[in-house]
């Protein structure tokens, strides 16, 4: 029966896009082989136009130009039409691959969120409230343990403020004249003067002249000591 009907052959798998613009580029680049070959061509012919005079020969070598010319132009149409096509395929691949991008992008937003309403089962709003309140109390009753323990025994209740403050001011202004007072050397603080009447010092001598003694045959003037000489004055 089999050699009769023969054997169903499996079909090919369908080209890829990126298998399908690999044939294509490769086509498009054997139009591009195929027209550097034709320029080089055209080259060698407008050479030998301008080195042939003006007759049959020089059309002759037109002619062959002529035709070259035109094989050049329809290659450069399969040319593009192939770039157009490889284009087509680029914007194809780009959109498939975009539509990629976004169903795995929809599929891990779908098990973040699974997850994410899991995690919420376990946690309530009611008790993230209770559980702040709770926290809020207990800071109130340690800052309270806080400030009895810091409360000081022996000062009372009923000082006034402003007594304290007129203290404060009397006492700056003590500082400040003490410090003051330590700038004055103390030969000149009056309250450092000596008292020269507990000294049992001579008091100054008066307008009038005392006359000089003899002690034991020497002069001596009223502070026992001997006299100045006076010097003569000549006129």
């Amino acid at each position: 029966m089999k050699k009769v009907f023969g054997i169903k052959k499996d079909k090919a798998p369908a080209p890829t896009l990126n298998e399908a613009s690999d044939r294509i580029n490769k086509r498009g680049e054997s139009v591009d082989e195929k027209i550097k070959r034709l320029d080089g061509e055209l080259a060698k012919y407008k050479e030998q136009i301008k080195r042939t005079r003006p007759g049959p020969a020089q059309e002759a070598v037109k002619a062959r130009a002529m035709r070259i010319l035109k094989q050049k132009r329809m290659y450069e149409g399969q040319r593009d039409m192939l770039y157009n096509q490889t284009f087509n395929l680029d914007q194809v691949a780009f959109a498939s691959e975009g539509i990629k991008d976004a169903q795995q992008t929809m599929s891990a937003l779908k098990t973040a969120n699974k997850e994410l309403k899991g995690m919420m089962k376990t946690v309530k709003i009611q008790e993230i409230d209770n559980l702040q309140d709770d926290m809020m109390d207990l800071m109130e009753v340690s800052n309270e343990i806080q400030e009895s323990l810091g409360r000081s025994y022996n000062v009372p209740d009923d000082i006034d403020e402003e007594d304290l403050m007129g203290e404060l001011d009397a006492l700056e202004a003590d500082m400040g004249l003490e410090t003051e007072g330590e700038g004055v050397p103390s030969y000149l603080q009056p309250d450092n003067e000596p008292d020269y009447e507990e000294l049992n010092l001579p008091s100054a001598p008066t307008g009038h002249a005392i006359p000089a003694r003899k002690v034991n045959n020497h002069v001596e003037d009223e502070f026992g000591l001997p006299p100045v000489p006076r010097a003569s004055l000549r006129g």
